[in-house]
Order: structure tokens, then sequence, then C-alpha cells
């Protein structure tokens, strides 16, 4: 393949790989099928597994994901006029027409259309061509299993990005798209951190990534030899912009670091992140692991109680503070909420160390600890597992992983474990026979929902020769 862009411009590929030739022929003769021209170019952007560091970017500390191989292409021609035409390659997706200069997003129907919209609308925002942009005709083809934590709707909002900024021959880096694309998930109504979309863009085959945020910073990590990683699907579905589960965990911490704040005397309006409390103190994680339980009270807290504490109203409260899908509720967990994010920022660090530490002999059985130990959290602090998850953990445990979690948002989705390689196909016939193979729904979609992985590359566009 021949790289045309490099450092932290999204390359541009001039051959697509073999792998994907079945693949990108097909969405090719369905573009031309459907829009009676052949597409310009071919945009890409990967899925991924979070190896560790769950629900703490936007709390503002750091993540450990890698991308996987599963990813969201996209067929992209040019129009005369303004008009975006979306059309999906599965034909249960309906087809998609819209003026470029004047749509909306509707975050009440998290439709796959609106993941497009939210990714073209930052870019023509960002770029101030809101109200002079170049039509597009998009062909759609995704292989992340949806629904399932691996950033599939992030993939959507990343590749329609890319595309867009390639349409209209726009200089972002790798850094700025997965800055924008960030943002513009928001449109949909999810309030996460940036972990998806700079894994998507700033991903190296063969390396996972250490990212940091504000400003977004990432660095490879060299995963130990001898293991694998193997993604395992429950099955179960849940669309994060679908429901208040994510969002009231975004608001739980943000309260929870108000709350800090306030009772340390600094300006508790300022406070946002939690990682913003603990830079403001000047202390360690640890340190603040401390300061919860000294600080926080295990039982939930009540609206009321909140608005005693911060000497608020209850719509000062709902403006300075709650999102508009968490208005209704009326209790929040902030010390287990922020028990975790620090705990597990600090497992983060440590995954990190241990990689990196060529003094440590045979790291992985301590990287599965801390995995597990991720697990553990996610399922009983942040409660964002679900019963078929944790079954699913368990199984795999058993079958011989040396660490297995949740990964991504949770309530639903994926489990991610490390397994030696020498042990890769009993393992996976284990888990087949134990979680899949009785019930009739998982059975039909094991081929789909059971795999071993690698880093994968980042988001790419991919030149057409016609």
């Amino acid at each position: 393949m021949e790289g045309i862009n490099h450092g932290d411009k999204p390359p541009i590929i001039a051959e697509i790989p073999l792998f994907q030739r079945k693949r990108t022929d097909d969405l090719f003769a369905s573009f031309e099928n459907k829009y009676k021209k052949k597409p310009l170019f071919l945009a890409r952007a990967s899925g991924r597994v979070n190896l560790i560091g769950e629900h703490i970017d936007y709390c503002g500390y750091s993540v450990l994901p890698m991308a996987i191989e599963q990813d969201i292409l996209m067929a992209v021609a040019t129009n005369t006029n303004t008009e975006l035409h979306l059309s999906n390659a599965n034909s249960k997706f309906s087809d998609f027409v819209t003026d470029m200069t004047s749509f909306t997003i509707d975050q009440s129907r998290p439709e796959w259309h609106n993941y497009i919209l939210c990714g073209i609308k930052g870019i023509l925002e960002r770029a101030g061509m809101v109200d002079t942009p170049q039509g597009m005709s998009i062909m759609v083809d995704g292989n992340v299993p949806k629904s399932a934590g691996l950033s599939s709707s992030s993939a959507l909002v990343c590749c329609a990005g890319l595309a867009t900024k390639h349409a209209h021959s726009l200089a972002f880096t790798k850094t700025e798209l997965a800055d924008i694309c960030m943002r513009c998930e928001h449109y949909i109504g999810t309030q996460g951190g940036g972990m998806d979309q700079s894994i998507c863009f700033l991903a190296k085959a063969g390396t996972a990534k250490h990212i940091e945020f504000n400003p977004i910073r990432a660095h490879d990590v060299s995963l130990p030899e001898g293991v694998v990683f193997v993604v395992a699907n429950s099955c179960v579905e849940l669309q994060k912009a679908s429901t208040s589960h994510f969002n009231i965990r975004v608001v739980e911490c943000r309260l929870a670091s108000q709350i800090l704040a306030k009772s340390k005397g600094l300006e508790w309006r300022k406070m946002r992140r939690l990682a913003d409390v603990e830079k403001a103190l000047g202390v360690s994680l640890s340190d603040m692991e401390e300061m919860v339980d000294q600080v926080l009270h295990p039982e939930p807290y009540t609206k009321d109680e909140v608005c005693g504490i911060l000497s608020l109203s209850t719509d000062e409260l709902n403006s300075e503070s709650l999102s508009q899908n968490t208005l209704h509720v009326q209790s929040f967990k902030l010390h287990n909420r922020a028990m975790h994010v620090f705990s597990e920022a600090n497992r983060v660090l440590k995954f990190k160390a241990l990689c990196n530490d060529s003094s440590v002999k045979d790291p992985a059985q301590l990287l599965g600890n801390l995995m597990n130990d991720s697990h553990a959290s996610c399922r009983d602090l942040y409660e964002c597992s679900c019963p078929e998850l944790d079954e699913l953990v368990e199984i795999c445990k058993k079958a011989g992983a040396l660490g297995s979690r949740l990964t991504g948002a949770g309530w639903a989705g994926c489990t991610v474990s490390m397994v030696p390689n020498d042990t890769l196909q009993a393992f996976l016939k284990q888990v087949e026979d134990e979680f899949y193979a009785k019930d009739p729904n998982r059975r039909s979609k094991v081929a789909e929902s059971l795999f071993a992985t690698q880093p994968g590359q980042g988001a790419v566009i991919y030149q057409i020769h016609v």
C-alpha cells in the first residue's frame, strides 16, 4: 500500500487491502446500483475495544483502548447541489435524504443516519461551511456489532466526519478530527468523553494506545507477547442515546466533583470533572479515594440534599449540573461513582506501567488482575454491568482468561478477555459451549459475537481508481 499523507494527517491509501476487496467490491456495486454513478473515494473508521479505563474519559482521565479490525466503510461521491443522500448496504436500515444546509438531528430517535449527521455537522461548523457545503451521496457498510460497546455509533460519526473533510478538501489533522467528532457526538445527546473518537483516528496497527485528554495526546502501548484479546458479545443490546443510564453517570460524577470541590474550599462552579478537583488540589489518585470516603456518604443523595449542600434551588441545580434527560432523577450515588472513577484511573496507569516495564518478566497475569478488578468496580460501584455480562465474564475466567471485563458503556454489549495464545482455541470452544450453544439467539450469532482481535489501524481514506 502506498501512503500519501503522513504524520498527524489522516492517511490516504492508494490501494484497498486484499482482505477488504470482496466487501468493497460489493459496496461499490450497491453504490452504483443505488446512485447510478461510481464513488469517488472510500472512508474507513474502525470500532474499538477498551482494554481498561471505563467511564473515566468524560471525567478527565486517561484510557487504554485499541482499534479492532471490524469497521465502518463509506463509499462517497459528491453532488452538484447541496443534497445529502444516505443509504445502507444492510436493507433493514432505511434510506435518508436531506439538504446539507438545513438538516436537524433528532435526539429522541437515535437512528443510524443521525450519527452520520453528527459527523457532517461537526466538520461543517468547524470549517465555517454550514451555508456552503458540498452535497454528498453515501453508501454505508458496517460490520462492527451495533449497540455492543465496540463503538459502532462513534465509528459512524468519525467515518462521516472523515468523509466530509475529504469531500471538502479540508486540512484537519487526526487530533483535530478526534476533537471535533468527540464534541459533535453530543448533538445526539450522549455526553461522553473522547476515547472512542481518539482511538478511531489515532490508532496504529499493532499497538494499543494510552490516550490522555485536554488536549488529546496518544502514546503507543506494547501489549505483552504470548496473549491475545478476545471479544465476546453478550447479545444484549443498548443504545446509549436512547436511555438516560449513561448521562445519569455523567451527572453523578459532575455532582461528586462539585461537592468534593466545595468541601475543600474550591470554586466548585468551575468544576465539571473529577480530574479537575484532583488537579486543583495537587494530590494523588489514592488521596482522592481517601477523600471520597471522608466527604461523601455511601448512601444515595437526594436531589434536595444536593441542593442544600451546594446552596442551589432545584431550577438552579437543573441548569447548573444536570442534562435534559436527567432532570427527572431524584437520587444520586455519588460516593460509589467517584470511587470507581479514581480507582479505575489508577488501574489504567498501572496497566500502562506494566506494559512498558521490561523488568517485569511475566506481566500478563498482573494485567489480568487489573482487568478483573476493573469489572468488579464497574459491576459493584458504577453499576453499569448486567447479569449476562457478569455471567460471560465468569465463563471466560473459568475457560482460562487471565483477565476479563465488560468493555464499552456497559448495561449490555461485550466483554474483553486476555487469553494465552496457546490456549485460544480451547478457550473459544468452552465459551461457545457454555454461553452461546445453550441459547438459540446467541447460537445463531456466535460467528460474529466471539472473536480474537489484534490492534488495528485508525481511520483512513482509500483512493478509488476509475
